[in-house]
């Protein structure tokens, strides 16, 4: 049958001559057309399986050609002018200029090539870490394995906030619905169960079917994988679902707007030029054609967007390294910004490895050691190892039942899969010689009510071998003792003693049912239960987590922790954590009962919020940024999407988010680890830096070459440096000099200091003052080295060539001054750090060198030798500029900061 099945495979979307649809078929008759069983597959069958369907992944969109992209990097407003341009020149017979000009624009289009397909490389590296998982049954035992190695026949198991990972069919069903939306275009969710659906249904009727890439926004499922990638439905309309945006951003839209604004101004300041230039000087035409046309790349910052790419593509890729997976390239910008950061506690603050500490019990309350999930420990009274007493099993075997994790030891350790809370049950029961599959098949599940946010609280229903019925149902303990009416009052004691110590507790309840009692509803949860005892569970802090705390108290970004813990409980763990402000807490019903504008003042007080649901979640976010706060919003749950969606970085977590969250966040935690969204925020800090100090470079080293050549023609004077010439340095400084910085280090004291004022212009009054007293430098220093070269009877190309290793030199020194924008230029200046930018350094020295003395550049460019004293005099004046910069930096700082 196994070897029938590998040569054909039924059509999930079609009728099949041989047997009907999938949809159209009960449960054991696709198991047995796909030689399934609900104990699963076994890792043998998967294996082959796998080898003859192929990965459970659609296949990737074919990428442009490479020929296709390299064309595409002509396709620009700037480099339209350099071809023009190199025809005309070519037309008035100056056929080395237009050479040079040709060369010029393939070079670029070469680098922007190179830089694309490095940008390309990181969204696939992104792709691959943000590949979903499944929970699958293999070798009768649940397991989680990632969803590209799904076959047809496997069995898996879904729940609410989860992405469907393969076409299923359903073989139960408790409360499900899916979101298919991007199948049918029905926006309302649609409900699911095993039944199965007419032969002819439409593919959003098929309600026993769950089709690869949909949501499951409520309750919870198991059914068996009929057809996987390109098969399943959403790979035979050929939807490809986008999980990475493309690099855009809305500073690269900016600064693509600005190119396209100077373009037209430069083209407008360059007609100016040749109209002065011919009537006013007597300039030749071609003369001045080739200054405009100088004039025009040397203003336009052309290399700046591909800088600017590269500097994200880098940042993402190093983000991800520290586990801080980035889905929108906006986020990158935004992180520098953020003030506040609201993040859950449970496996983002602590260890999400939940180990039973206390239980309360029969008026008594015990304590339990050992640590992990790991079966070993004892149940102390007093302090003395104690047998389990009939109470206390009873308590143990209610926890054991009421739950759907499993444990497995592999290489010596002890690992969960399922909910960390329901695995600390687990280790429970093994402590108190419980085994759990041989208790679980001697108490029969009959049916469940799944855990939700709304309703806090998960039940079981369950028949032993005699058929004697009972009901378990375990949660938060204020919902627990509602469902059990009249309970002792010793119940609230031990909760509030117990999360006092800073444990979660969690309570169980039990009632008979009637052995013909085979179906669980709301109702059956109103009343008649009887408390069997209060579970304390410690999740102790991760240490990375308190020492991010404190990098972010100094960076000036308030952290707040987000719970639905017990209030007490959460005022344990932060003050174990080190949050600010947590001698206050705050609950969801404090936050109800709050208006928007009472919640924006207390919310910038309080650090610790205790007992809230999603949609206090978003209240919190939205109160903030309504004070002006950046929110970083972290969430795992499908509820959470809203919130997520509100905050400026919604961070998903990797390991235990749903894959809605994950839809939802710009920025998923491969490790669900506090201390990666301190890393995120420090590199999203170091992304803002670099992009920062490319703009301090190129525009004042592209206004320098700019108002060289207008400084010329308005005072009549001969061209300093020749357009080419202007080319030659446009092309040697973008792909080196420039784009070293995209690589530079995070600086000293990035998390010293305070966020960024949300919205601040990346242009701002400093930068402009920047820009314009660096090119004034540089004007300055160029033409006097050029007329002191003339004046002492060097002739023009020597003098010219002097003037172009002055630019260049002035470029190399400030790029030094540029590398840090507060510390000192000095720090770190032969470190590993800084070894891309000596790199960059020796390679314009190398060219330069070339331009100068090497006959074929001569050729090329009317380069002239230069003598020793002419190279000590070029390499004097460029030097000024590290020392005036630095002695502005000085001054402005004092102006600005008083110091």
């Amino acid at each position: 049958m196994q070897n029938a099945l590998l040569e054909e495979q039924p059509d999930p979307a079609q009728e099949h001559d041989a047997a009907a649809p999938w949809h159209a078929q009960s449960g054991e008759q696709v198991l047995a057309a796909l030689d399934g069983s609900p104990e699963g597959l076994s890792a043998r069958e998967a294996a082959r399986r796998l080898a003859h369907f192929g990965p459970n992944c659609l296949t990737p969109e074919q990428p442009p050609s490479p020929w296709r992209r390299f064309l595409h990097q002509f396709h620009n407003v700037l480099i339209y002018v350099l071809l023009a341009a190199a025809v005309v020149t070519a037309g008035l017979g100056q056929w080395i200029d237009s050479a040079v000009i040709a060369a010029v624009v393939i070079v670029n289009a070469i680098i922007g090539f190179v830089q694309e397909g490095r940008a390309e490389s990181a969204l696939d590296a992104i792709r691959a870490l943000l590949s979903q998982s499944a929970l699958v049954v293999r070798d009768g035992r649940a397991m989680t394995l990632p969803a590209e190695q799904l076959v047809p026949g496997d069995i898996v198991t879904i729940q609410s906030g989860d992405k469907v990972p393969a076409d299923l069919r359903f073989l139960s069903a408790k409360s499900l619905q899916c979101q298919e939306a991007i199948l049918t275009g029905e926006s309302l969710p649609v409900d699911k169960g095993p039944g199965a659906a007419d032969r002819s249904a439409a593919l959003g009727a098929r309600g026993c079917m769950a089709f690869s890439g949909t949501l499951v926004t409520h309750g919870q499922g198991s059914g068996v994988v009929v057809a996987t990638g390109d098969q399943s439905e959403i790979g035979r309309v050929g939807t490809l679902l986008s999980k990475v945006e493309r690099l855009d951003t809305p500073l690269l839209r900016q600064m693509a707007a600005f190119g396209r604004w100077l373009t037209a101004a430069i083209l407008l300041l360059a007609a100016g030029t040749f109209a002065v230039g011919t009537m006013v000087y007597g300039f030749t035409a071609p003369e001045m054609f080739l200054a405009a046309v100088g004039l025009a790349v040397a203003a336009i910052p052309e290399g700046l967007p591909a800088i600017l790419t590269v500097t994200l593509a880098i940042g993402v890729e190093r983000m991800a390294r520290r586990n801080a997976i980035i889905r929108r390239l906006p986020a990158v910008e935004t992180l520098g910004a953020v003030s506040v950061i609201c993040t859950d506690k449970t496996g983002t603050l602590t260890r999400n490895e939940m180990t039973v500490r206390s239980l309360a019990v029969g008026g008594l309350l015990y304590e339990v050691t050992g640590s992990g999930y790991r079966p070993q420990g004892d149940i102390l009274l007093d302090g003395r190892p104690q047998a389990a007493s009939a109470e206390l099993r009873a308590l143990v075997l209610g926890g054991l039942l009421c739950n759907d994790a499993s444990l497995h030891e592999s290489e010596g350790e002890w690992l969960a899969d399922g909910d960390p809370t329901e695995a600390a049950l687990l280790t429970l029961a093994r402590k108190v010689v419980l085994d759990p599959i041989a208790v679980r098949g001697s108490w029969q599940r009959s049916d469940e009510i799944p855990f939700e946010s709304e309703q806090r609280y998960m039940a079981t229903l369950h028949h032993d071998q005699e058929g004697l019925g009972r009901i378990y149902v375990k949660g938060a303990p204020e919902r627990i003792l509602e469902m059990c009416g009249s309970t002792d009052n010793v119940w609230p004691a031990r909760l509030e003693e117990m999360a006092g110590r800073g444990e979660r507790v969690l309570a169980l309840a039990a009632k008979d049912a009637p052995a013909s009692k085979r179906s669980l509803c709301e109702a059956d949860m109103e009343d008649g239960f009887a408390v069997l005892g209060l579970f304390g569970l410690a999740d102790p802090p991760r240490e990375e987590a308190v020492q991010a705390i404190a990098e972010c108290k100094a960076a000036g970004i308030g952290v707040k922790m987000i719970t639905g813990d017990h209030g007490a409980t959460a005022q344990a763990i932060a003050g174990q954590l080190g949050l600010a402000n947590c001698a206050s807490v705050l609950t969801g019903a404090d936050l109800d009962a709050m208006t928007s504008e009472e919640l924006s003042l207390r919310a910038r007080e309080v650090d610790v919020f205790a007992r809230t649901s999603p949609e206090h979640k978003l209240r919190l976010v939205q109160a903030l940024q309504g004070r002006g706060q950046m929110v970083a919003m972290t969430g795992d749950g499908v509820n959470d999407a809203p919130a997520l969606k509100q905050a400026d970085v919604g961070i998903a977590m990797g390991r235990k988010g749903s894959e809605a969250a994950k839809e939802a966040g710009v920025m998923v935690l491969a490790d669900d680890n506090f201390a990666s969204i301190a890393h995120a925020v420090e590199e999203g800090r170091r992304v803002y830096d670099n992009l920062k100090k490319a703009i301090l470079f190129i525009l004042p080293t592209n206004g320098g070459e700019a108002f060289t050549v207008v400084a010329a023609v308005a005072f009549g004077q001969v061209l300093p440096i020749t357009a080419v010439q202007i080319l030659w340095i446009n092309m040697i400084t973008t792909v080196t000099l420039a784009l070293a910085l995209a690589f530079e280090p995070v600086e000293t004291a990035v998390m010293q200091r305070p966020p960024r004022r949300a919205g601040a212009a990346l242009l701002s009054g400093f930068l402009l003052w920047r820009v314009v007293f660096v090119s004034l430098v540089l004007v300055l220093g160029v033409f006097g080295v050029f007329l002191w070269s003339r004046h002492t009877g060097t002739d023009l190309a020597t003098a010219r060539t002097a003037a172009v290793n002055t630019l260049v030199l002035f470029e190399v020194f400030y790029l030094f001054n540029v590398r840090k924008l507060e510390s000192s230029p000095l720090e770190g200046l032969f470190s590993r750090s800084a070894r891309v930018a000596w790199l960059a350094v020796a390679t314009v020295l190398v060219f330069q060198v070339l331009f100068t003395h090497a006959p074929f550049m001569q050729w090329l460019f009317q380069s002239r030798p230069l003598s020793a004293e002419s190279w000590a005099l070029c390499t004097a004046i460029a030097a000024s500029i590290f020392l005036l910069v630095e002695a502005e930096k000085l001054i402005t700082r004092r102006l600005l900061h008083g110091d």
